[in-house]
């Protein structure tokens, strides 16, 4: 019954479609052919075609119910369909041409937007009033832009509201420091709000704006390590900020330039290969498991070019720089990120992303190790870094996507004598199970090793590298209510924090509630 039905809906969508088509091309072939007006002599009106359309009327109704429902008003200043006005057959065509336009508009992206009676509604109307249809003046004009003007300019904005509130704890025992303090397990609520506008000037370019104002607590404060930091914590005292300003526009078929003037990170420029993980609001619990961290290795202000050679191979370029907007620091002092990143999609269940990143003074990712973070123990302040990351995602089946990376960088103090070097690594795999228990639902695992000091050859009183090795282990469930409301309860586990076997395995509780809209 329901593949009758679409079939029978987008039938009548073909049905009002050809007859606007007809209409408008015999309209243009009367004004393009000089074809005279028939003589009024000639032709006897039949009595209904010159009466009123009256209040009570079944067209009436039925128009009114029509416009009501889809949110087209036109020619009332007070916003209305006109009372208990009676309406000419003209006037009533100029409405009904109205809603046959907004219409064609729902149904050309989702046939299913409109429901089958109010086509098979809106199909007697055509075929009651088709004479004074093909009358409409504006039906000439529209012929005459369509031939004047081959790609119109428009405007459009849309709102995007997302909302989040989050329960978290962290169980008691100590702080993963030497300070032998012990962790603030308080039970916490907090939330945050995002308010994201698109707007688009072409059709195929958009303007990001995006406004947030939250109040999440740092977990990584309370623990003392940035292994525990949540995927959503942030804090500007429920003040609203500008946190991400961009504009990205086509240049041909195959590329697309970025512009950052706030909020930039890497990420923009590329696809991390981790879908149901990278969003904070729908995605992991944690921080870590949202994308390899060596993506996070600068933000702020940037520039980025995604080109693709085809449907299946892409090149991603980026550049990013914090306090670019200060004279004393400007482009030559500021912190910064470049990256390139070629991804390739063998199938249509596989993609794999191999990523370089340069970097200066951007190596703390808010994710590793204290030693990981800074190398050289707040020594110098002249960090260039080398990244190099392995990503893929594979689409098991219909119900289980698998993603995973490894990470690796290459640190130098270039302002320190013999300019030592460290290594840094990170690996990570992840299991989403898709559709889990509901549809849009998903089941989260992560397993992973934030980053780790592995060599170090900086010349201090003892080795400044990790001897030990953490593990991350997380697990969530997003259960989606509906459309607009996710609940996703998660916990996060990690062992040997600070990469330190002397330190307490730390556990993490949380539940984001998220409304979006």
């Amino acid at each position: 019954m329901k593949k009758q039905s679409q079939s029978k809906n987008i039938w009548n969508v073909c049905h009002i479609s050809l007859l606007a088509f007809t209409t408008t091309i015999s309209l243009a072939s009367k004004v393009f052919a000089n074809e005279a007006p028939p003589d009024s002599l000639t032709k006897i009106n039949a009595v209904s075609e010159l009466a009123e359309i009256q209040s009570t009327d079944w067209t009436f109704q039925s128009l009114q119910s029509l416009m009501e429902r889809y949110g087209v008003v036109t020619g009332h200043a007070d916003k209305s369909f006109g009372g208990n006005q009676t309406m000419t057959r003209n006037e009533f065509a100029a409405n009904l041409a109205a809603i046959m336009n907004r219409i064609n508009e729902l149904t050309s992206a989702n046939a299913n937007q409109v429901y089958q009676e109010d086509l098979e509604t809106l199909k007697r109307l055509q075929a009651e009033f088709g004479k004074e249809l093909e009358v409409l003046p504006k039906r000439l004009d529209s012929v005459e832009t369509r031939i004047n003007s081959t790609q119109p300019f428009s405007t459009t904005t849309k709102l995007e509201g997302e909302v989040l509130f989050a329960v978290s704890g962290v169980s008691s025992g100590k702080k993963a420091d030497d300070s032998g303090d012990a962790i603030d397990s308080n039970l916490t609520l907090s939330s945050r709000a995002r308010l994201t506008f698109n707007t688009s000037f072409t059709g195929k370019d958009r303007l990001k704006i995006r406004l947030q104002a939250s109040n999440l607590p740092r977990i990584d404060d309370a623990t003392e390590t940035d292994m525990a930091r949540l995927a959503f914590q942030s804090n500007s005292d429920n003040e609203f900020e500008l946190s991400v300003l961009e504009y990205r526009f086509p240049i041909g078929e195959q590329a697309t330039v970025y512009l950052e003037a706030e909020g930039g990170d890497l990420d923009d420029f590329t696809d991390i290969l981790n879908p149901f993980f990278s969003g904070s609001g729908a995605g992991s619990i944690s921080r870590f498991a949202q994308r390899n961290p060596i993506y996070r290795q600068g933000g702020g202000a940037g520039v980025g070019l995604v080109y693709d050679f085809s449907d299946s191979i892409s090149l991603s370029l980026g550049y990013v720089a914090d306090d670019v907007d200060d004279p004393e620091v400007g482009f030559s002092e500021a912190e910064y990120g470049a990256i390139a990143q070629l991804t390739v999609e063998p199938s249509e269940s596989l993609k794999v992303g191999f990523t370089y990143i340069h970097s200066y003074n951007s190596l703390d990712t808010g994710t590793g190790s204290r030693r990981a973070n800074d190398p050289f123990d707040d020594e110098s302040d002249a960090i260039i870094a080398d990244s190099f990351g392995l990503q893929s995602t594979f689409a098991v089946n219909d119900g289980l996507t698998v993603s995973g990376w490894v990470g690796f960088t290459h640190a130098m103090a270039m302002d320190l004598p013999n300019n030592p070097e460290a290594n840094i690594f990170n690996w990570a795999i992840t299991l989403a199970f898709v559709d889990l228990g509901g549809e849009n639902s998903v089941g989260g695992i992560a397993i992973g090793q934030p980053p780790k000091v592995t060599s170090n050859d900086f010349e201090v009183a003892q080795v400044y590298e990790d001897e030990d090795t953490s593990l991350h282990l997380e697990a969530f469930y997003r259960f989606q209510v509906d459309d607009y409301i996710a609940i996703t309860p998660g916990l996060l586990m990690i062992t040997n924090p600070e990469h330190d076997r002397q330190n307490d395995t730390i556990y993490i509780g949380t539940i984001r509630t998220t409304f979006s809209f």
